[in-house]
């Protein structure tokens, strides 16, 4: 029972987004990052791509504070590691050597993407009460109720970092590389902030797929055709096909996007010959480019490059965004001007063996990450420190 005059916080879970009143959710998410819009989850759940059948059971999270909603997060009780980017293969792995479940687990997380947003959207009374001791505690109660093993709380923002920081939880770190557009006003001006070796390297690679007679189209929105969408999706699951894999996200899902969040949608696609070879999505919010999904049917020298980044580079400086996230995976953003972005994740983990064997993990594996981020800074390709030096 809480003390005297405390404040009760409790958690609700809801089996499907549609269950939490659209409204509500928005007064939360906003509509700025469009991984955390109500029609971006519910398009997920709708195409099927976040059910129990794929292991993605939605489990979202509702706060409440005496009673009153003040609070939500995306959450799904998972039964595989697939899809976060946060990759804990090993734990589950031990606890299987030890003839333990480690699935279920409690994912608090948008499903599929690997970019840093908010996760724990909370009202500012809640977020001003809340201590790291008190969510935790409260996360922790929600996996039993769920009869998951632990949870998993990835790629959260400053704000949550801050709701979460206690040294003596799990705490991952990674590194990531995005484009940081310093008042740019052209893709030559970003250039001319490079050294000159890189700068003529990019300068051929642009060159050579323009000498392989490609082109580019962008389509924003409504004003995406059917049949662009269409041969987007069949390029999108031939990256997955190629590795053996099936693709996370079905056609179903890109046509959804494109009725309940056009304003945020840019598909760019390759041409040549009149036909389209290769295409990226990207969504935006307001100061943000998010590259998502690439993919093509056959291999053309630099054509990923030039799609994937140039051109989304290209878009971020046109638009006036301040940054470019590309996604996960990297170093060859590195030479390309990404730099490196510290990414965290926060982990609970019920039993107290694994959890102090997890703990040192996560202690050594911080080590390597912060080391690896320093090389990566002493890499960057800008003529300076930094572009604005």
């Amino acid at each position: 029972m809480p003390e005297s005059g405390t404040p009760e916080l409790t958690i609700q879970t809801v089996r499907s987004i549609g269950g939490i009143n659209a409204d509500d959710w928005r007064a939360f998410s906003g509509t700025d990052n469009p991984f955390l819009r109500h029609d971006f989850l519910l398009s997920l759940e709708e195409s099927g791509c976040t059910t129990a059948a794929t292991g993605w059971t939605p489990s979202h999270l509702m706060f409440y504070l005496d009673g009153q909603l003040a609070g939500v997060a995306p959450a799904y009780l998972k039964t595989h590691s697939m899809g976060e980017y946060v990759f804990d293969w090993a734990w589950a792995e031990a606890y299987q050597r030890y003839g333990m479940d480690y699935y279920p687990k409690l994912l608090i997380a948008v499903p599929f993407t690997p970019c840093q947003g908010p996760r724990l959207l909370l009202s500012e009374q809640l977020r001003e009460w809340i201590t790291p001791e008190r969510i935790h505690q409260a996360l922790d109660s929600a996996s039993e109720n769920l009869g998951a093993h632990s949870w998993h709380l990835l790629f959260p923002d400053a704000a949550d970092q801050q709701t979460l920081g206690m040294e003596e939880e799990l705490h991952r770190i990674g590194c990531q590389f995005h484009w940081q557009n310093h008042s740019y006003d052209s893709f030559d001006d970003f250039l001319a902030v490079l050294t000159s070796r890189k700068r003529k390297s990019i300068r051929k690679e642009r060159r050579q797929v323009a000498d392989q007679g490609i082109s580019f189209r962008h389509f924003s929105g409504k004003n995406t055709p059917d049949h662009v969408l269409s041969a987007f999706y069949v390029f999108y699951q031939a990256t997955y096909l190629k590795r053996g894999q099936r693709p996370y996200l079905n056609r179903e899902f890109f046509f959804q996007l494109r009725e309940r969040q056009p304003e945020q949608l840019h598909i760019v696609m390759a041409v040549r010959d009149e036909q389209m070879i290769a295409g990226a999505l990207f969504l935006h919010g307001t100061d943000t480019l998010y590259g998502r999904y690439w993919g093509c049917l056959e291999e053309f020298e630099h054509l990923h490059f030039e799609t994937c980044y140039y051109q989304g580079i290209e878009l971020a400086i046109q638009q006036a965004l301040t940054r470019f996230d590309a996604g996960a995976q990297g170093e060859h953003k590195l030479v390309r001007g990404f730099e490196p972005v510290i990414t965290h994740s926060w982990h609970g983990v019920l039993h107290p063996g694994f959890r102090e064997a997890i703990a040192r993990f996560t202690r050594e594996e911080a080590e390597h990450v912060m080391a690896y981020t320093e090389d990566a800074l002493d890499a960057l390709p800008f003529r300076q420190v930094g572009p604005d030096q």
